[in-house]
């Protein structure tokens, strides 16, 4: 894919997995992060109850951190139907054509352009996550760079996590080496669908009719 313009601003993504709070707050500390933005659809967890959205916004705010919740429209779990394949699959690439969806997106470039953000889900590994699938290949469209935050506080960049999406898919030849940029953006574009084919949210198709 190619940018709309030429990278201006990064903007972090973050798993909070089954970190502890003091650890998730140092690690955001350590990349001068001054705002969350919760792109969980359910920001609840009976496993990890710490990251429950109530709770941990008081957290946050305690600690002098900003929080957002932008799930309602970039959570890998949409409220709207149409978005959602025959076999309860979420579509992710139509998704990125709602209004609502790119609306928020452009809040997301907006902030990120005033402050550090991380973009927050639960898993861990970005290539597991809505935030690497579908959100993160529109930020680049606007000229904003992805980071992201892994365990320990090691930062991969886009172009590592990319790599890293071709190899599981056997694309290795379209690696950050790759001599042609139109073919490595074919390849990741055929890299994400393969991923979110495995790692995007399911629902049972019956129960579409009740959303």
């Amino acid at each position: 894919m190619t940018p709309l313009q030429a990278s201006t601003h990064t903007v972090f993504t973050i798993g909070h997995s089954n970190l502890e709070l003091e650890e998730f707050f140092s690690t955001l500390s350590k990349h001068g992060v001054q705002t969350v933005c919760d792109v969980r659809s359910r920001p609840a967890s009976s496993r990890f109850p710490q990251f429950n959205r109530e709770g941990f916004e008081v957290s946050l705010r305690d600690a002098g951190l900003g929080y957002e919740f932008l799930g309602e429209s970039l959570g890998g779990r949409p409220a709207d139907p149409r978005v959602y394949q025959a076999n309860g699959l979420v579509d992710y690439f139509l998704r990125r054509k709602a209004r609502d969806f790119e609306a928020e997106i452009e809040h997301v470039v907006e902030l990120a352009g005033k402050q550090e953000i991380a973009l927050l889900c639960a898993e861990e590994d970005p290539l597991h996550c809505h935030r690497f699938l579908m959100i993160c290949p529109e930020l680049l469209e606007r000229g904003v760079t992805p980071v992201h935050i892994r365990r320990g506080g090691v930062l991969e960049s886009q172009r590592e996590a990319e790599d890293r999406l071709l190899a599981v898919n056997d694309l290795t030849a379209f690696r950050s080496d790759c001599l042609f940029a139109a073919e490595r953006s074919s390849a990741l574009e055929d890299a994400l669908r393969r991923q979110a084919q495995e790692y995007a949210f399911r629902s049972n198709p019956e129960q579409l009719e009740d959303f």
